[in-house]
C-alpha cells in the first residue's frame, strides 16, 4: 500500500510539472496526472478509463449546473453596473473616512455573483477617485476592497471555488454560506482594514494617471436595494432550506418542508434568481433579449475553465478512491495524529505556493481529503469548516506565478517589491486568519 501512496505522489509532482515547465492547461495536466497515478498504483488501463469517467460524471452533475447558473446571474449583476451603484452608494453613506470600510463591505458582496478579477477592474476607478480626493495612499482603499473581493471568492458560494470543493467533500452549500461568512467577517477586518491601514502608511502610491480603466457604463445604475435584494435571494432561500433540513428550523407540515426544500435548492435558487435580474435588471431597464443573452453567453468562457477543472479533479478524487490510497492515507494521518483539518490546509497551501493557481489548490487538496472522509461522522457545520479551511490554505501568498498578483501590480501601478510587500503579504494574513477562523468554527459546529 506504501507504493501506491507513492503512485499518488508521483502523480502530484507530474501536474505539477506539466504545470509549471511545459505549460499545459491545468485540466490536461489534472487528467494526465491522475490517469498516470492509477496506473503506477496498479489499476489497469480499462479500469482506470472507467474511473476517469466515474470521477468526470459524478463531480459534475452538481458542480456545472451551479456554477453556470452563478456566471449568468453574475454577468446580468455586472452589464447593470450594480458593483459600480453599490459602491457609490456606501462611500456616500460613510463619507471618506470609512471609505476603507465601504470599500471592503462592497468587495465582500460583490464578489458573490461577480468573478473576482471582474469585479476588481469595475471597481478600480472608484478606489482612483477616493485617493485623488484623499489624497491619502491608494492601498488604503485598494486592500480592504481586494480583501473583501478575496474572501468572498474562495469562500462564500456560488463563487466557483468553494461550490466545487463543497460537492467533493459532500458538504451542504447553506453551511457553507454560513460557515463562510462567519470566517469571513473577521478575516476581512484583519486582512482588509487592519493590514489596509498598516501598509498604507508604509508605501503611498496615488492613482496612476496612465491607467485608463475601459469599462461599459450602464445605461442608469440601478437601485442598491434592488441589487443587495437579487443577490440576497438565492443565498437566503439555500439557507433556510438547509436551516429546516439540519433542524434548527423545525416545520412538522410535509407539503411546507418539501416546497422549502425544492424552492431552497441551490438549482432553483439560482434559477429563479437569474429570472428575476433578468427581468428587473434587463428587460425592465431597457436592455433587450438579445443583449442579455450576449452578456450570459460571454459569461460561459470562464465557467467552463472552472467546470472543466473541477471534473478533473474529481478525476484525481476518484483515482485516491479506487486505487485505496485514501484509506491508507487517511490510516497514516491517524496514527501520526494529524488533525484532518490542519491536513487539508497544509495541502492546498502547498499547491497554491508552487503552482499559483488557487483553483487548482483548492480543487487538487479536496481531491486529497475527500477520500478521508469515508466512515467519519462530520457534522454539516464541521465539512463546512474543511471547505473553508482549503479555501483558506489556497488563497496563501499570492506570488509571481499567479495571475492575480501581475493584475493587481498593473491597476494599482506598483512595482514587484511593492506587489509582494503588500498584495502578497495581504492574501498571507488573510489565509491565516481565515483557518484560525475555520478551526474554531469546526471546534463550536
Amino acid at each position: 500500500m506504501g507504493f501506491t501512496l507513492l503512485a499518488i505522489l508521483a502523480g502530484i509532482i507530474l501536474l505539477l510539472v506539466l504545470i509549471l515547465y511545459f505549460k499545459i492547461p491545468a485540466f490536461i495536466a489534472l487528467l494526465m496526472a491522475s490517469i498516470t497515478a492509477g496506473l503506477l498504483a496498479g489499476l489497469s488501463g480499462p479500469e482506470v478509463m472507467e474511473t476517469v469517467k466515474q470521477g468526470m460524471g459524478s463531480t459534475l452533475g452538481f458542480v456545472a449546473t451551479v456554477v453556470g447558473l452563478g456566471a449568468m446571474f453574475g454577468a446580468i449583476l455586472e452589464k447593470s453596473g450594480g458593483a459600480v451603484a453599490l459602491a457609490d452608494y456606501l462611500i456616500k453613506s460613510m463619507r471618506v473616512k470609512r471609505a476603507p470600510l465601504a470599500m471592503m463591505m462592497t468587495g465582500f458582496v460583490i464578489a458573490i455573483p461577480v468573478f473576482f478579477d471582474v469585479a476588481f477592474i469595475i471597481l478600480v476607478p472608484v478606489i482612483y477617485a477616493l485617493q485623488r480626493q484623499s489624497k491619502k495612499s491608494l492601498l488604503l482603499y485598494a486592500i480592504p476592497l481586494l480583501s473583501g473581493l478575496a474572501i468572498t471568492h474562495a469562500f462564500i458560494p456560488p463563487t466557483p471555488g468553494p461550490v466545487a470543493v463543497a460537492d467533493m467533500l459532500g458538504a451542504d452549500l447553506g453551511w457553507v454560506i454560513l460557515i463562510g461568512v462567519l470566517a469571513g467577517i473577521p478575516t476581512a477586518l484583519v486582512s482588509g482594514l487592519f493590514f489596509g491601514k498598516y501598509i498604507s502608511e508604509k508605501i503611498h502610491l496615488s492613482a496612476p494617471v496612465e491607467l485608463v480603466v475601459e469599462k461599459e457604463v450602464a445605461k442608469e445604475l440601478p437601485a442598491v436595494s434592488t441589487i443587495l435584494a437579487i443577490i440576497a435571494i438565492p443565498i437566503c432561500l439555500i439557507l433556510g432550506s438547509t436551516m429546516v433540513k439540519s433542524g434548527l428550523i423545525s416545520i412538522t407540515n410535509q407539503t411546507a418542508l418539501d416546497i422549502i426544500e425544492f424552492v431552497g435548492h441551490p438549482f432553483t435558487a439560482l434559477i429563479l434568481a437569474n429570472l428575476i435580474a433578468w427581468y428587473m435588471l434587463g428587460i425592465g431597464r431597457g436592455y433587450t433579449s438579445d443583449e442579455l443573452l450576449a452578456v450570459t453567453t460571454k459569461s460561459m468562457a470562464p465557467a467552463g475553465t472552472i467546470i472543466l477543472l473541477t471534473g478533473a479533479g474529481g478525476v484525481f478524487k476518484q483515482v485516491l478512491v479506487n486505487t485505496g490510497a485514501g484509506n491508507y492515507l487517511a490510516e497514516l494521518l491517524s496514527d501520526a495524529g494529524l488533525p484532518l483539518i490542519l491536513f487539508a490546509f497544509i495541502a492546498a497551501v502547498l499547491i497554491r505556493v508552487i503552482q499559483g493557481s488557487a483553483t487548482v489548490a483548492m480543487i487538487t487538496a479536496a481531491g486529497l481529503v475527500s477520500p478521508l472522509l469515508v466512515g467519519t461522522n462530520c457534522s454539516g457545520g464541521e465539512l463546512a469548516a474543511l471547505v473553508i479551511a482549503i479555501a483558506s490554505g489556497a488563497s496563501i501568498m499570492s506570488h509571481v506565478n499567479d495571475s492575480g498578483f501581475w493584475l493587481v501590480k498593473q491597476y494599482l501601478g506598483m512595482t514587484e517589491q511593492q506587489t509582494f510587500q503588500s498584495w502578497t503579504a495581504m492574501t498571507t494574513v488573510l489565509a491565516l486568519v481565515g483557518f484560525a477562523s475555520s478551526i474554531v468554527l469546526f471546534l463550536l459546529f
